[in-house]
């Protein structure tokens, strides 16, 4: 009886372990700079908006510095980026929206730049289940921009913000290390 008893305790304690584990998987972090940093890893994170009742989402990996050189050394100048870590950072917005004068259907897409030293170019694409920027493919580009970076206080963590600015644009940033880029959207009526 007792080994059946401690038998059916494994079964529940292994369960829990799987559920747990399962869990964490799946586990969003919506400030990376908040959290204590103990990884090495990036951590999975996402910035999501309500806007006139309209969600915006964006789900990014978000790597440190960690004393390293970042422009130009771990994010070469000139070369296709994510714009995060890992898999291509999505965008997703449930209505039309314009960016750059574009108007573009509602859906996901990933967000992907060239980043240079006093230029950068901005580029939403089509294919948003990519990995890093292996299977990028500039003719899927629905829009590209071209934006100044801006000096900012240093974030340790690669960030996403979304502000709605009431003006009828919202803006989205992305900070990390020194710099900060931002370009408007406009959502449809």
């Amino acid at each position: 009886m007792k080994k059946k008893f401690y038998l059916l305790l494994l079964i529940i304690a292994t369960a829990f372990t799987v559920t747990a584990q399962e869990q964490k998987k799946e586990e969003v972090c919506y400030n990376p700079n908040l959290v204590k940093d103990t990884s090495k890893k990036s951590i999975k994170s996402m910035a999501v908006a309500v806007i006139h009742g309209d969600s915006i989402k964006i789900n990014y990996h978000s790597p440190g510095v960690r004393k390293r050189i970042i422009w130009g050394g771990l994010v070469p100048y000139g070369e296709v980026w994510v714009t995060g870590a890992h898999d291509a950072t999505t965008l997703e917005i449930g209505k039309a929206f314009v960016v750059g004068g574009k108007e573009i259907p509602a859906g996901k897409y990933a967000i992907f730049t060239i980043p240079g030293k006093s230029e950068w170019t901005v580029m939403i694409n089509k294919q948003w289940k990519q990995h890093l920027a292996t299977e990028y493919d500039e003719k899927d580009d629905v829009v590209r921009l071209k934006i100044k970076p801006k000096k900012n206080m240093h974030t340790e963590r690669l960030q996403y913000f979304i502000t709605d600015k009431k003006n009828g644009k919202t803006t989205i940033d992305v900070a990390w290390e020194k710099l900060k880029i931002s370009f408007d959207i406009i959502l449809k009526p």
